[in-house]
C-alpha cells in the first residue's frame, strides 16, 4: 500500500485519541457521546479537507447530546437567595451608652449585654458614660451589625447664655446698709445663747441637743436704733462647709471663745475661714462669769493664730461678756456698729437683684424654699431669679418671724418661695428679665456641666486605655521570652484570674455592703452628713453604698428604693407619716430618725458594725503541765493517758483544749476523759493532779502544756473614725 496512506491513517488515529482525551475531561453532566453519522465536510478542520481520505473519515463523526445533558438543560436552577444586608449603625466620637442604643434601635440593656464578657467595667457605666471607639465597635459586632462613621458636622459654637453680675454701681446711687455679722466659734461656746440675748428669744433651748445644725439668719434692732443682720453658724465639726459659707457672705465675724475652755479646734477653723474671706474679726470672750474663766489666757492663745488684741498692739477688739446673764452685750453691739461705720458699708438698692443662698429646704405647703441674703437691688414679688441650675418666679417672701414681705432690700435675710427645684446652699442668686431668659441661663449651665462631664469621662477612658496598652506591652515582652507551652499556661492563668474578677462571676462570700439613703430637713444638713460620709475609710470591712440623698420628709419612693437595694433610710430632722411607716414595716425597711447629727453618726456606725461577721475570742481558763504518760486498756484498745498537774485556773471537760509543745500547737479539740484518781470528774482546779485522754491518737510527751480555752463570739467594730 502506498506509504502516504499509512501516514494519513496514523495521523487520523492520533487525532481520534486526542478527541477522546478532550472528551474525558468534560463534566459528566454535559459530557457528549460520539458515533458515526453523516456530517457535512464543512465541519471538518480546513487542513484536512484537501485530503480525500481524511475528509471522508472525519465526516463520519459528529457530536450528539446525551440524555443526561438534555435533562440538565431542562432542569431549572432554583433562584439563589440574596444575603440579607446587615443593619448599618452610624457611630461618632464621644458616643454615650444611650447614644449607641438609639443608633442601634435597641435599649441600653442590649448594649450592656453585648459588652458583658469584655474587659470593660460595666458597674462603672451608666446611660451618660462615654464609650471608646473600641467598645462601640465591639458592641455593634456582637449585635450582628456593621458600622459606618457619621459625617462630621461642623458644630456651631454655642453662645454663652449665662447670667452675670452687673458692673460696679455708680457711687452716687449707693446708700448705707446694715452690716451682715456672722457669729462663729467652737461648739457649745455660747454662740446661739448670745444671739438669743440680742434678739430676746430662746432659740438655743429649742434646738435639738442644744447645738445649732444649720445657719440661722436674723435681723436684730439694737436699742440705739441700728439694725444688724446676724448669721448663726454651727460650731460642730460636721458643719465646716456651712461655716465657710457663712464667712463668705458676711461683713464682720464675731468670734466667740469660752473663757474657761480657750481656743479649740473649731475656733481655729473659724479664724481660718474669716481670713480666707478677708473679713474683720471682733473677739467675744464668753462665760466670763464662771470662777474658772481666764480671758487673758484666751488672748495669749490667740496670738499664735495672728489674732492680736488692741491691748497687745493689734487691731482686734476683745469684749468680755456673759451671754447667759447678758453682761456687757451693749459693749459688743457698740463695737460692731463702730466697726461697720469704719467699713462704710453701702449698697445699690436699684436694678436687678443679686444675693446668695444661705440655706434651702422643702416645705409641704410651700414647696422648695430658700433662705437668702439680698446683697444688691430690691427683691419684690414676681421677680424672676436664677440660682445654680434652677430658677424661680417669686410667689411669696417671709422674714425670720414668718411674716410676709412685699420687698427686701440689701443685707435683708429673706425666705423665698417659688423655686422650680432646690438650689444648693451657697449658690449665687441673680435676677433676670423674663422666664424665657431664666430657662436659657439654666439650659446653658446644664450644657456646660454635661460638657465638663464628657471631658472628664474622656480623660478617664484615655487613662484606662493607656493602662491597658502598658499592660499589653509588658505582657508582650514577658511572653516573647517564653516557649509556646509556657505562653499558653500563662495566658490560661491570666484569663482565669480575669473571669473571676468579672461582676457576674464574683463569689458570694465577699465583704458585706450597706446601702444607705439619706434625707435631711435642709440642704446644709444633707451637705454636712455627706461630708462625714466622705471620711468613711473602712471599705475593707464593709462597703458603704450611698444609694440616694435628698431634702424633705421620707416618702414612699424612698421606701421603694430602699426595698430594691435592701438598704436603710436615715432621716435628719425630718418625719415619716403613718402611711410611709406602715409601708416600711410591710417591706421590712428600717427607718432611722435623728435630731442630732452625732447621734445619727453613732447609729450609723453601730449598724455598719452589725454587718460584720462575729469573730471568736479565746480566753485561757486553765493551764496544766504533763508530768508523765502511760497506756491503759479500754476494751481491746490501748489508750494513752497523760498525767497532769493544773498550774493555773482550772481544766473543764466541756471546754476546748490545746496541747502546746515548744510553743507550737500540736493538737486542738475536746477531752474524751478527765479523771482524778479513778473518778471521772468535770473540772479540776489549781494544784490538783489528774489524768486526761484526748479524742485522737496524739503522742503526748512529758513537758507538754495543756491549755483549757473558753471561746466567745465577739461582734466586730467598724474601724471608721468620723473625727468627732
Amino acid at each position: 500500500m502506498n506509504r502516504n496512506v499509512f501516514v494519513q491513517l496514523e495521523q487520523l488515529l492520533q487525532f481520534h485519541v486526542s478527541c477522546r482525551k478532550l472528551h474525558s475531561l468534560g463534566r459528566p453532566s454535559i459530557r457528549t457521546t460520539w458515533r458515526f453519522a453523516q456530517c457535512s465536510p464543512q465541519l471538518c478542520p480546513p487542513c484536512c479537507q484537501t485530503h480525500t481520505f481524511l475528509g471522508a473519515a472525519l465526516s463520519q463523526y459528529r457530536c450528539l447530546s446525551s440524555k443526561q445533558g438534555k435533562s440538565f438543560k431542562k432542569h431549572k436552577l432554583s433562584p439563589i437567595k440574596e444575603k440579607q444586608e446587615k443593619q448599618e449603625v452610624e457611630i461618632w466620637n464621644n458616643m454615650t451608652v444611650a447614644d449607641l442604643a438609639r443608633a442601634m434601635n435597641k435599649d441600653t440593656e442590649h448594649v450592656y449585654e453585648a459588652l458583658l464578657h469584655t474587659d470593660l467595667d460595666l458597674e462603672a457605666l451608666d446611660e451618660t458614660s462615654v464609650l471608646s471607639e473600641q467598645w462601640i465597635k465591639e458592641a455593634i459586632k456582637k449585635s450582628g451589625m456593621k458600622f459606618k462613621y457619621a459625617k462630621i458636622k461642623e458644630e456651631k459654637i454655642r453662645e454663652n447664655k449665662d447670667a452675670m453680675k452687673r458692673a460696679p454701681a455708680d457711687p452716687a446711687v449707693l446708700i448705707p446698709r446694715p452690716p451682715v455679722v456672722t457669729i462663729m466659734g467652737h461648739v457649745d461656746h455660747g454662740k446661739t445663747t448670745l444671739l438669743d440675748q440680742l434678739r430676746k428669744t430662746q432659740v438655743a433651748a429649742m434646738e435639738a441637743g442644744g447645738i445649732t445644725q444649720h445657719i440661722g439668719a436674723f435681723n436684730v434692732h439694737l436699742p440705739s436704733g441700728e439694725k444688724i443682720t446676724f448669721l448663726d453658724t454651727p460650731g460642730h465639726a460636721a458643719f465646716s462647709a456651712i461655716r465657710a459659707r457663712g464667712a463668705n457672705v458676711t461683713d464682720i465675724v464675731i468670734l466667740v471663745v469660752a473663757a474657761e475652755d480657750g481656743v479649740m479646734k473649731q475656733t481655729t477653723e473659724s479664724i481660718q475661714h474669716a481670713k480666707n474671706a478677708k473679713v474683720p474679726i471682733i473677739l467675744a470672750i464668753n462665760k466670763c462669769d464662771k470662777p474658772e474663766a481666764d480671758p487673758e489666757k484666751v488672748k495669749k492663745e490667740l496670738l499664735s493664730h495672728d489674732i492680736v488684741c488692741e491691748e497687745f498692739g493689734g487691731d482686734i477688739q476683745a469684749i468680755h461678756i456673759s451671754a447667759l446673764k447678758g453682761h456687757n452685750l451693749q459693749a459688743l453691739a457698740e463695737a460692731t456698729v463702730t466697726l461697720s461705720e469704719m467699713l462704710e458699708l453701702k449698697a445699690d438698692p436699684t436694678g436687678l437683684v443679686e444675693g446668695t443662698v444661705i440655706e434651702c429646704r422643702t416645705d409641704k405647703g410651700k414647696g422648695p424654699v430658700t433662705t437668702a441674703i439680698v446683697q444688691r437691688g430690691t427683691l419684690k414679688k414676681g421677680a424672676v431669679l436664677v440660682a445654680g441650675k434652677t430658677w424661680a418666679k417669686v410667689r411669696l417672701m417671709f422674714d425670720e418671724n414668718n411674716k410676709s414681705l412685699n420687698q427686701a432690700g440689701p443685707s435683708t435675710p429673706v425666705e423665698i418661695v417659688g423655686w422650680k427645684d432646690l438650689p444648693s446652699a451657697g449658690d449665687e442668686i441673680l435676677e433676670v428679665e423674663t422666664e424665657q431668659r431664666a430657662r436659657e441661663v439654666v439650659d446653658w449651665r446644664k450644657y456646660v456641666e454635661e460638657q465638663e462631664k464628657l471631658t472628664g469621662d474622656m480623660e478617664m477612658i484615655e487613662a484606662r486605655q493607656k493602662e491597658h496598652r502598658d499592660a499589653y506591652k509588658k505582657n508582650l515582652e514577658t511572653f516573647s521570652n517564653l516557649s509556646w507551652r509556657q505562653r499558653k499556661s500563662a495566658m490560661y492563668k491570666a484569663n482565669k484570674q480575669l473571669m473571676s474578677s468579672r461582676p457576674g462571676e464574683r463569689s458570694q462570700s465577699e465583704k458585706p455592703t450597706f446601702p444607705l439613703i439619706i434625707k435631711g430637713d435642709v440642704d446644709g444638713s444633707v451637705e454636712a452628713i455627706l461630708s462625714i460620709i466622705d471620711t468613711y475609710d473602712a471599705e475593707e470591712q464593709c462597703e458603704l453604698d450611698l444609694v440616694h440623698f435628698g431634702v424633705g420628709d421620707i416618702s414612699e419612693n424612698d421606701i421603694a428604693l430602699a426595698e430594691m437595694f435592701k438598704g436603710y433610710v436615715y432621716g435628719f430632722n425630718v418625719n415619716s407619716n403613718k402611711a410611709v411607716q406602715q409601708l416600711a414595716a410591710k417591706k421590712e425597711v428600717p427607718i432611722k430618725l435623728h435630731k442630732v447629727i452625732y447621734h445619727l453618726v453613732e447609729d450609723l456606725k453601730e449598724e455598719l458594725s452589725s454587718q460584720l461577721p462575729a469573730v471568736l475570742e479565746e480566753n485561757i481558763k486553765g493551764e496544766a503541765s504533763v508530768l508523765a504518760t502511760f497506756d491503759v486498756t479500754v476494751g481491746k484498745k490501748k489508750v494513752q493517758v497523760a498525767g497532769c498537774r493544773v498550774q493555773k485556773g482550772m481544766l473543764d471537760k466541756k471546754l476546748k483544749c490545746k496541747v502546746i509543745r515548744n510553743r507550737n500547737i500540736i493538737w486542738e479539740g475536746y477531752l474524751t476523759s478527765l479523771k482524778h484518781h479513778k473518778d471521772d470528774v468535770q473540772t479540776v482546779k489549781t494544784g490538783v493532779e489528774c489524768g486526761l485522754s484526748l479524742d485522737k491518737d496524739i503522742d503526748v510527751r512529758t513537758g507538754d502544756e495543756v491549755l483549757c480555752i473558753e471561746e466567745k463570739e465577739i461582734q466586730q467594730k467598724i474601724s471608721w473614725d468620723p473625727g468627732f
